[in-house]
């Protein structure tokens, strides 16, 4: 197996100290908002080998596994990421893979170069993804029911808002929710900084429940995303639960430390909260206007000490160990490639000893042995 040497990316929206606390080194100063682990061609792991994509290009079926090969090509599917947010992301969807082929097989036609800024779909694939806790993690999953964005809304006493509340009030659910997003993403510039502006005051002065939104708009002054934001839920997560997101459901990170997986994708629509590019008839497209629970996750006991979180694809498959002192050791010896990351203590696999924030990749088939005290997080797929 191989220990990976990761990048930690600098987004501005990234926490200064939650990563450097993690992996036991002093904060820069800067932001390090997440530290990425797989074979993403914009910052593969770097092995003893070479980098991760050169070694499994070498040999993709030694690395990966037959099962792995045929169903999801000579590539690493998936990208496990820590992530630790400082300030909320940007308000965004991501296509489903029909969707995604559709749009960057439209985009090629079209001559729109890959990094144009306005280009929606840098490649053809879908990209859910499994975001869970370490620390207390806060974020935006999914549409409130229409009836409850409108009593929110209405909360604020913003007149600006009332057509908005009446339109959640006037028709079906998946009417009201996309006639509502539309208007507000293709308001007068100027009006909507009033909105806003009025909007933060009122989110200021009333805390409790809108004091997310009110953080969100010192953030994005200004920014249209901040009223769509508010017909989305709020969840908080506590370390060890999960969320998992699917095509077109509307979401956005806002505060916390965890360990991210998702399909090997760049393709994102954003809504708000955010300088870049927000394509709207594209994102209306790709949005799933329904009202739910966000449903949060919690691991699910399966055999041999693993807890799993289950999800409905198989591009990843994330799962926990929790290795108590004294306790006898696991193998986790499986036919499809791993990642196996530690986030808490000291755990040994083989000649590599794991700590907060470092990881291996161990190759399909290869013996991986597990014993320590501490967390492990194990990814792979579902071949």
């Amino acid at each position: 197996m191989d220990r990976l040497d990761n990048t930690i990316r600098p987004y501005a929206w990234g926490s200064t100290t939650a990563l450097p606390r993690l992996l036991g080194t002093e904060p820069t100063g800067e932001p390090q908002a997440e530290m990425w682990m797989g074979a993403h061609p914009g910052a593969p792991s770097r092995t003893g080998r070479g980098t991760l994509v050169e070694v499994i290009d070498a040999d993709p079926e030694r690395e990966l596994g037959p099962d792995s090969v045929a169903k999801f090509g000579p590539r690493l599917p998936f990208l496990l990421k820590l992530l630790a947010a400082g300030a909320p992301l940007s308000l965004q969807v991501h296509p489903d893979l029909t969707q995604a082929k559709e749009g960057y097989a439209d985009e090629e036609r079209r001559g729109v170069p890959v990094t144009a800024p306005h280009r929606n779909y840098k490649d053809a694939n879908h990209k859910p993804e499994l975001i869970c806790a370490l620390t207390e993690f806060d974020g935006l999953c999914g549409f409130r029911a229409p009836l409850h964005a409108a009593e929110l809304l209405d909360g604020l006493g913003v007149d600006s808002l009332k057509p908005y509340v009446d339109l959640l009030h006037a028709h079906p659910e998946e009417a009201a929710l996309r006639e509502v997003l539309t208007a507000i993403l293709t308001a007068d510039p100027e009006e909507m900084t009033r909105t806003v502006t009025e909007t933060v005051a009122a989110c200021d002065r009333l805390g409790g429940a809108y004091a997310p939104y009110a953080d969100i708009a010192h953030h994005y002054p200004g920014d249209p995303g901040v009223v769509a934001a508010m017909l989305l839920n709020h969840v908080r997560l506590q370390p060890g639960e999960a969320l998992f997101l699917g095509a077109g459901v509307p979401h956005a990170y806002l505060d916390g430390l965890g360990v991210e997986i998702m399909a090997n994708s760049d393709n994102v629509l954003r809504c708000g909260l955010t300088p870049k590019h927000v394509d709207v008839p594209e994102l209306l497209r790709v949005v799933r206007f329904e009202a739910g629970d966000p449903g949060v996750l919690r691991p699910e006991a399966g055999p041999d000490g693993e807890e799993v979180y289950e999800t409905p694809i198989d591009e990843f498959r994330l799962s926990r160990y929790v290795l108590p002192a004294g306790g006898a050791g696991h193998d986790l010896t499986l036919t499809t490639p791993q990642i196996l990351l530690c986030t808490a203590g000291s755990v040994r696999t083989g000649e590599h000893e794991l700590t907060p924030g470092t990881s291996v990749f161990v190759p399909s088939g290869e013996k991986a042995e597990v014993s320590g005290t501490g967390t492990l997080f194990r990814a792979t797929v579902v071949a």
